[in-house]
């Protein structure tokens, strides 16, 4: 019998009620494996920034569960499991054993992201896995931070762990620990990998408890009822669409290496209540030093149509089995194995959901908005803390906005875009308290956000200066393609970072920062980009491109410019009042009358 009819005879030994529960208990159960991470690990990415995300899995390693967290995690979580369940098949998981993953060609995203997961078994049976998944400080490899962003090959960005088992039987395995600990550059490493430990162990405990009230049979039922709900509501979702092939080409500005427009294309087919989504005809450079791996575009395909459908479907393997997906090996999205993608995970992992929202665009525009980031990747600061002389990582997970483009009916909003889910952006009080840095100015920097009918939420004006000595590693994207505008809408601006700013020599950064040198009292600015808007400017109330006037997230000579608004009297005089005359004419003027 084939697994989706298994699946259905087992979700008919269970009423939708029952089913209901249970699943929101293990969403529970992540829920609480994620705060675990957040209130014990050391370093602020995870207890201050929530870059972290637990999911649960069944015994095949299907994705049953997950918690509200960052989309890139969520849905990257399952295959390092699935690989552990087959290289483990021989011996098989026992209870209280705990494995740690963060490979890249065994299923994971890039190596920073180390995946810890614990069996739960009733007797010999492994029933259901808990897994949780965080982003760490360093990998080890050629360079501190954890992106090494000129590595020629894997095995400089840092040591890789397919499946490594922690925890025989509940019993810590001190020269694997040890091997992990000697390996990674930052002090507090071991302490946050205890931190998932703790938290794996604690999923796989309350896990049991649910197995032992609702009993082995309806647990399992309930994951497939949830699966099977999942794609049964997916393709009635894809089934409203119109049919025919949708295309889109997107582009990265550059690899840290130089390499200019890194090109995914991407066509969405629709038909009927099928999809298929293919990526056939992106970049098949093999020497470029910007890859994602499969398991990290995967990822970003069911982030960004998730976005794009009811939002009450579950984010399970019913989402992810209902989908064809198509990424030619070799291709910049699915490089063959050993090449480098510390900094692909970000790019062109992002443009794989950049590319289906401008596909789907054409069809379904009312909700289509890229979730996505042009943040090529975090501003790393190292150098020696002067008070403990220990080394210190900041990846600089402090405020900022940026990128947040508009949707149908609404403006960009808040400060981060969808994409990155809950992560939170410790504020500067935090960071200066545990890193030598001060946090001079974070505001929002004035037409930035892309016009449109809704407007693109603004970019923001970051300045941090170190107060010891350290050096500051980034790759840079963003400045020539920045976020796109939706349906007639306008881009945003684009990305501008300045090195050594406030010493003598500030210098823009065009394509990376390697390591640059800074002495204490320099720091960056960084001109964060803006999202995109949404349909056209000349659509725009003119009453809410006077409130941003007002709000100065648009200049009058923008108003003019971009949106046809002209004002009489001032905002120094406190009597700003759209011409209502002026604004007709202009706009009318402005506008391209169809043809005959």
């Amino acid at each position: 019998m084939s697994d989706r009819r298994n699946s259905a005879r087992k979700a008919d030994r269970i009423d939708s009620v029952t089913a209901e529960v249970i699943r929101g208990a293990m969403e529970t159960v992540a829920f609480e494996m994620a705060t675990h991470v957040s209130l014990t690990a050391t370093t602020p990415i995870l207890n201050q920034s929530n870059e972290r995300n637990a999911t649960i899995l069944d015994e095949r390693g299907r994705l049953a569960a997950l918690s509200v967290g960052i989309p890139q995690f969520m849905l990257s979580s399952t295959l390092p499991v699935r690989f552990a369940l087959e290289f483990f098949a021989d011996e098989g998981f026992s209870a209280g054993d705990v494995f740690v993953a963060n490979d890249p060609y065994h299923g994971g995203g890039h190596l920073p992201d180390y995946n810890v997961f614990a069996p739960v078994l009733v007797g010999d049976e492994v029933v259901l896995i808990a897994s949780i998944q965080c982003h760490h400080a360093d990998t080890g490899g050629g360079m501190p931070g954890g992106y090494n962003a000129e590595a020629i090959d894997i095995w400089a960005e840092g040591v890789r762990f397919p499946a490594l088992k922690v925890y025989d039987r509940g019993v810590e395995r001190r020269d694997v620990m040890y091997m992990l600990r000697i390996n990674n550059r930052t002090p507090t490493f071991i302490g946050d990998i205890r931190a998932q430990v703790g938290a794996a162990q604690l999923g796989a405990k309350r896990l049991g408890e649910i197995i032992e009230r609702y009993g082995i049979d309806a647990v399992r039922a309930a994951v497939d009822h949830s699966i099977d709900y999942a794609a049964r509501r997916f393709r009635e979702e894809v089934s409203r669409w119109p049919d025919g092939s949708y295309e889109a080409d997107v582009y990265v500005d550059h690899d840290p290496a130089g390499n200019l427009d890194i090109h995914v294309h991407c066509a969405v087919t629709v038909d009927g209540e099928r999809l298929k989504v293919d990526f056939t005809g992106s970049d098949m450079r093999q020497n470029l030093q910007a890859y994602s791996s499969f398991g990290n575009t995967r990822g970003y395909v069911v982030a960004q149509l998730a976005s794009m459908m009811d939002p009450a479907i579950p984010k399970n393997e019913g989402f992810f089995d209902s989908i064809e997906l198509v990424v030619p090996k070799g291709c910049c999205l699915n490089p063959e194995d050993g090449k480098t993608v510390a900094a692909g995970t970000h790019h062109p992992g992002v443009e794989v959901g950049e590319a289906i929202c401008l596909a789907l665009a054409k069809v379904i525009p009312e909700r289509a908005c890229p979730q996505i980031y042009k943040l090529g990747m975090p501003t790393v600061v190292i150098g020696d803390h002067p008070e403990t002389g220990q080394m210190f990582v900041d990846h600089s997970v402090d405020t900022l906005s940026a990128y947040c483009g508009a949707v149908y009916g609404q403006d960009g909003w808040g400060s981060m875009p969808a994409s990155f889910g809950n992560l939170v952006r410790a504020p500067a009080e935090i960071s200066e308290s545990i890193f030598p840095t001060l946090h001079e100015c974070c505001d929002y920097e004035m037409d930035s956000g892309g016009a449109g009918q809704w407007r693109g939420c603004p970019g923001s004006r970051y300045v941090k200066r170190v107060t010891a000595p350290a050096a500051i590693q980034t790759y840079m994207v963003g400045i020539r393609y920045p976020m796109p505008g939706i349906a007639g809408g306008q881009n945003g601006s684009p990305n501008q970072l300045t090195v050594n700013y406030g010493g003598d020599t500030p210098t823009r950064v065009e394509r990376m920062a390697n390591f640059v040198p800074h002495a204490a009292g320099e720091g960056v600015e960084y001109l964060y980009g803006g999202g995109g808007g949404w349909g056209d400017a000349l659509k725009r109330e003119p009453e809410a491109v006077k409130d941003d006037v007002l709000d100065e997230l648009v200049s009058i000579e923008a108003a003019e410019r971009d949106y046809g608004v002209v004002f009489s009297g001032s905002v120094e005089a406190l009597d700003l009042q759209v011409d209502v005359g002026a604004t007709t004419r202009l706009r009318k003027s402005r506008r391209v009358e169809p043809s005959a």
